[in-house]
């Protein structure tokens, strides 16, 4: 069983934007992130700590301007909490082992999977394609992600 952790390598080896977002609370604008339009099949993984955190079959588009996702890939390496910065209730996302700031989460999702939006910075994410999962250690997950044609 693989180990996470928050890296201090991983920590050192970040962008300035990837350290705000993840270190400091940060969000990236809207529209701008890498993996917004990213449709590959695959994994995102916390940046920081190498957890797996979201699946692409779980992603889908809506129009927010960050990547959305309908549920983590497992409800174990991500943690909520409430967050009533900038004015406002929400419910912040963290990764559980990397503690690193993923996003928030909103109960606008799609209803008929579920109902949320995970509403995710790319700066926190590292995405690993579906033909590089087992190589990677993520072979374990490759049941939720969707067959390449």
């Amino acid at each position: 069983m693989t180990k996470y952790f928050k890296d201090p390598d991983a920590v050192a080896a970040l962008s300035p934007e990837e350290y705000w977002v993840t270190q400091e609370s940060g969000t990236e604008r809207p529209g701008t992130g890498k993996l917004l339009s990213n449709k590959a099949a695959g994994i995102y993984v916390d940046i920081v700590s190498g957890e797996p955190l979201f699946a692409s079959a779980d992603k889908y588009e809506s129009g927010c301007g960050w990547p959305s996702f309908t549920k983590p890939i497992q409800a174990a390496h991500v943690v909520e909490l409430r967050d009533v910065t900038h004015g406002m209730i929400r419910t912040e996302v963290r990764s559980a082992h990397g503690d690193s700031h993923l996003g928030h989460v909103f109960p606008d999702g799609p209803r008929d999977r579920g109902g949320l939006r995970y509403c995710i910075n790319s700066a926190s994410l590292r995405f690993v394609p579906r033909d590089e999962m087992e190589a990677e250690g993520y072979g374990a997950y490759l049941d939720q992600v969707e067959d390449v044609a």
